[in-house]
């Protein structure tokens, strides 16, 4: 094949993924919006589910995966913290995970530690989303607030990487990842936060620093999970999704964004108040 030829199959491809991701994108967004504005139960199981899922590939990834009381114990933690957050008891889910995190740590064999820090970063995905939404009005806000920022720094740090190129942010560890890319991802999320401060829902200066914050905490989000992958020399975390890989390739940026939130809304207005802590001011 002629290097004109290899350009054309290079760009065929990639214009067939991108349409199986905004296909992807069009069906997954809008369920996930409707069942964030349900919160309760409904979001609940969602969370757990995906928390889940997140730690079944992360086993996959680091090759833990066939180690069957490693992936149970910390699929049984998950789904019954779940259901404790779903039920309020947040006490009670964290010393469930806590106990899922003691027995994956003696269970586990060769990479025990991978594996225990695969089960923490579900846990505190899982913990993290129920609490910021927990509020009536503001966690609603909040979390499409975090939503929005993750999908707009993605998509526009996607485009302005294609379109403008340039150095590369971290080549060794996402090739494909450039400077102009990170911050066509960052201007995207102070516009999004500068709308919701032009619809009423929330101060100029605090939003606009928290929106900057969730985009860059969540693109090193991505960074973090193309490491690991790097590290095991794996290319996408699953086929899960078309157009996207797994669950993991497709919410690192949320799940450090939404754990970064949650620590902040708790600092500022404890667990009762997690959603309010990040919208009013």
């Amino acid at each position: 094949m002629s290097e004109g030829e290899a350009a054309r199959a290079a760009g065929e491809q990639g214009s067939r993924n991108l349409l199986m991701r905004v296909l992807a994108a069009a069906v997954l967004a809008p369920a996930a919006i409707a069942i964030a504005y349900a919160g309760g139960w409904p979001w609940a199981t969602l969370v757990t589910l995906t928390a889940i899922g997140l730690y079944v590939e992360w086993l996959m990834i680091v090759g833990a995966s066939r180690e069957t009381p490693v992936l149970a114990s910390g699929v049984v933690s998950l789904g019954i913290a779940g259901f404790c957050l779903g039920a309020g008891r947040i006490d009670f889910s964290v010393s469930v995970l806590v106990l899922g995190l003691g027995a994956v740590a003696l269970l586990g064999r060769e990479r025990r530690h991978w594996a225990a820090a695969g089960l923490a970063y579900a846990a505190a995905a899982e913990i993290a989303s129920v609490l910021v939404r927990q509020d009536q009005t503001e966690g609603y806000l909040a979390l499409i607030l975090i939503l929005l920022i993750v999908w707009g720094t993605d998509i526009a740090g996607y485009f302005a990487g294609r379109g403008i190129g340039g150095p590369r942010l971290w080549p060794r560890v996402s090739p494909r990842k450039t400077w102009a890319g990170a911050i066509g991802g960052l201007a995207a999320s102070l516009g999004i936060s500068a709308g919701f401060v032009v619809l009423g829902l929330g101060k100029a200066v605090p939003i606009l620093m928290l929106g900057a914050a969730l985009s860059v905490v969540s693109q090193l989000g991505d960074l973090l999970e193309s490491a690991v992958k790097r590290r095991f020399g794996v290319k996408d975390s699953s086929h899960l999704i078309p157009g996207h890989g797994g669950l993991l390739d497709r919410l690192d940026g949320f799940v450090a964004a939404i754990v970064l939130a949650g620590i902040f809304g708790f600092l500022r207005s404890g667990l009762d108040g997690v959603g309010r802590g990040l919208m009013v001011w």
